[in-house]
């Protein structure tokens, strides 16, 4: 059977209080009995003395004589009290004697004294013992007094009373901090487990296709509150993507309906003899199929770049002469545009796959030549400290939007959503760059100001030759 959150914490805050409350009243008992044992047995001893010292009061020296009337009160006092006194002369004659005086009383003080300590403390196995004490006065032996009492130690009624009334106080003590803990139990459960089933239903609308569900308030446990930030965040990124996969299906259909139908409709015309198959028109039919490879080689490159077990074949790299052969694969273009391309930097050295790195800078520069206007200025730019190497792409070119930036290496996205296909590529080149700088451990950004200026900034760590 399975319980909530909020009443296993709150079962939970009252078992271990009442074992906490439990604990400390049997330890306190056990440790006030013992001291207060401890505290009877000194008191047994003091009171023996101090009957010992009160009957001592009761001799005269000059006449040698004892008064009778005085030892009789103090005796009958310490018989009360459950100490049942004898008091002998020097000559052990018997001065006053408890049992003689009432033997009917010392027997009920005897019994109900064996009676409450065999019921309280039946392991005990105590029993009246006496004790025989000179009395002394003025350094002088006058006699001898025993004195009998229940031992090792007895409690009185009061004594009984006393523990008693300790007890229904710490019991009650118990009773109400484990009220008073399933209380606060329960109303701190609530406040730990309200976020966390908010947190829940809104998952549960989250895996049903609610993207735009988020929940609204917060929580000052600071767990609780990075887990609802964590659940925004994971519906916002999922929203996100949802978009672009739509996004994307429409983009891949567009990509190849236009050249499937350019393809189509040239061929039913040359079909019909509306058109006559010149090698101009075939031409302009294998274009279009040479572009539907290529969308589709695209496609492949990415799928391959974004495996899990993609195969990354490091060496020693000089990111400068790199940079400088992927300039020179778009030398044609520069000089027609009358571009000016410089590579500034560091002459950084770099474990990296060579062909992987290698196609994230002709995509890169690609990008920076095919949007840069004429006599415009493009500049490789790499720097490195003890960890990393940075080497950014910038341009003075058209620039992307503020609010587009975060998209741009998504697949198919056109920051310019005027670019058609045979302006602005297939769209899947910086989703490549991504993927590759990734795979390496790295970071890509993009900066830009829109009809200003474009960079692009790859952060690699500077890894020692490891062995793939």
């Amino acid at each position: 059977m399975k319980h909530s959150l909020r009443t296993k914490l709150s079962l939970t805050i009252a078992l271990i209080m009442l074992l906490t409350v439990a604990s400390i009243s049997f330890l306190s008992n056990i440790l006030i009995e013992k001291e207060f044992t401890n505290y009877l047995t000194i008191q047994q001893e003091k009171r023996t003395q101090e009957i010992t010292d009160s009957l001592s009061q009761q001799y005269n020296m000059d006449t040698k004589t004892w008064d009778a009337d005085f030892v009789h009160t103090i005796g009958m006092y310490a018989l009360y009290d459950g100490y049942i006194v004898k008091v002998y002369d020097l000559q052990n004659q018997t001065i006053w004697d408890a049992e003689t005086c009432d033997m009917s009383l010392c027997i009920k003080v005897m019994d109900d004294i064996s009676h409450r300590m065999e019921m309280k403390y039946p392991q005990m196995n105590g029993e009246f013992m006496s004790k025989t004490i000179s009395i002394t006065k003025d350094g002088a032996v006058i006699g001898t007094v025993q004195i009998s009492y229940f031992g090792p130690y007895f409690l009185s009624a009061d004594d009984f009373q006393f523990l008693n009334a300790l007890n229904t106080i710490l019991i009650g003590i118990g009773i109400f901090s484990l009220v008073f803990s399933v209380i606060v139990g329960s109303i701190l459960a609530k406040r730990l487990s309200s976020p966390i089933l908010n947190t829940v239903t809104v998952t549960k609308q989250i895996s049903d296709g609610d993207y735009d569900v988020r929940i609204a308030e917060g929580s000052n446990t600071r767990e609780l509150n990075e887990l609802i930030v964590a659940v925004n965040h994971l519906a916002d990124s999922l929203g996100k993507q949802e978009s672009l996969r739509k996004q994307l299906t429409s983009d891949v259909a567009h990509e190849l309906r236009t050249p499937l139908t350019s393809i189509g409709t040239h061929i039913e015309a040359m079909i019909e003899g509306i058109w006559e198959p010149t090698n101009e028109r075939l031409q302009s039919c294998h274009d279009e199929i040479l572009r539907i490879g290529k969308i589709i080689q695209d496609l492949e490159n990415l799928a391959k770049v974004e495996s899990d077990n993609l195969k990354l074949d490091k060496t020693q790299i000089n990111l400068t002469e790199l940079s400088e052969k992927a300039v020179g694969n778009f030398e044609a273009e520069i000089a027609k545009k009358k571009l000016n391309v410089s590579i500034v930097g560091d002459n950084s050295v770099i474990t990296a796959d060579q062909n992987r790195i290698s196609q994230v800078l002709i995509n890169l520069v690609s990008n920076a030549v095919k949007y840069t206007p004429e006599n415009g200025r493009i500049k490789i730019f790499i720097s490195e400290d003890k960890q990393f190497i940075r080497l950014s792409v910038s341009d003075n070119g058209i620039g992307i939007p503020k609010d587009e930036l975060p998209y741009v290496f998504e697949r198919f996205y056109r920051a310019d959503k005027s670019r058609n296909r045979m302006t602005g590529g297939s769209g899947i080149g910086l989703a490549i760059v991504k993927s590759i700088v990734t795979a390496h451990g790295g970071v890509v950004e993009a900066k830009s100001i829109l009809n200003e200026c474009s960079s692009f900034i790859i952060k690699l760590p500077k890894n020692k030759m490891e062995q793939e």
